[in-house]
This record gives structure tokens, sequence and C-alpha cells, in this order.
């Protein structure tokens, strides 16, 4: 286990709006506000997300399944901003469903907005910076 200790810093109510890609303007508001640490739940709709909905197998490094989906699903997620070389790194998991089915997994790539996505963020003040991790082949 490793675990860093720190304060609350900022809080930031955030709107998404409809067509906007979810994970680009989070990056952008964590350039523009100098978010170096924070975490994150959100709430709304989304018309579309590229995410990973587990690895094909129990073994590390994992083979990733990538899923998507196009059609308009409700949706409810929680994730953290952490830098990594600098640059902001969004980690996003959610749950996306409608009445025709459900996917739950690490939303990635894209998430467009469909009409609103809220976002509420708690920003942290503690070191702490994602690092890619070679024998796992993941970032931490």
């Amino acid at each position: 286990m490793d675990y860093r200790k720190g304060s609350i810093g900022r809080v930031f109510a955030v709107r998404v709006d409809h067509g906007e890609d979810v994970l680009a303007e989070l990056s952008g508001l964590a350039i523009k506000e100098n978010i170096k640490s924070a975490f994150f739940i959100m709430l709304g709709a989304m018309g579309s997300a590229d995410l990973v909905t587990g690895p094909k197998d129990k073994v590390v490094p994992p083979t990733i399944v990538w899923s998507k989906f196009e059609d308009v699903r409700e949706i409810i997620g929680a994730g953290n901003i952490f830098r990594e070389n600098g640059a902001p790194k969004i980690h996003l998991h959610g749950a996306a469903g409608s009445s025709k089915g459900m996917t739950m997994g690490c939303i990635r790539k894209t998430a467009q907005a469909f009409m609103v996505v809220e976002v509420f963020i708690v920003e942290m003040d503690i070191a702490a910076e994602r690092v890619y991790d070679e024998k796992s082949d993941f970032h931490r």
C-alpha cells in the first residue's frame, strides 16, 4: 500500500454541455485552474463513449477489453485527476445505462455529453503523480 496525506482545496461545480467531450473539458479545466490533484463525481447523460470493460483474463499485464456505446445513456461516475509527465491525467470509472442495457468500466479516449453532464470536483493538496509501471503496463 502507498498513500499520501494532504488537505482539501478548492471545490468546482462544472457543467459539460451537449456535444462536448467530458474528458477533454476536464483536462482543459485542470490546465486552466492548475489543478494537480483532485477527485470528482459526475452525473448526467452521454451520447457516446469508449471504455475499458475489464481485462480479458486475470493476468498481469492485462489484455484490455474495449467497449463502446453510441446511443444515449444516463451516466454516473467517479474519478480523479493527477498529473502525468506534467499534464493532467483523468481517470474516470462510470456506469452508463438506458432501457436498452447497461455498461460499466473505465471511460477513456472519448466521452460525449448528451444534454448536460454535471461534475463536482474537489481539489486535494497532496503530492501525487501518475507514473507508468512497465511490469504491469499500467499508469499508477
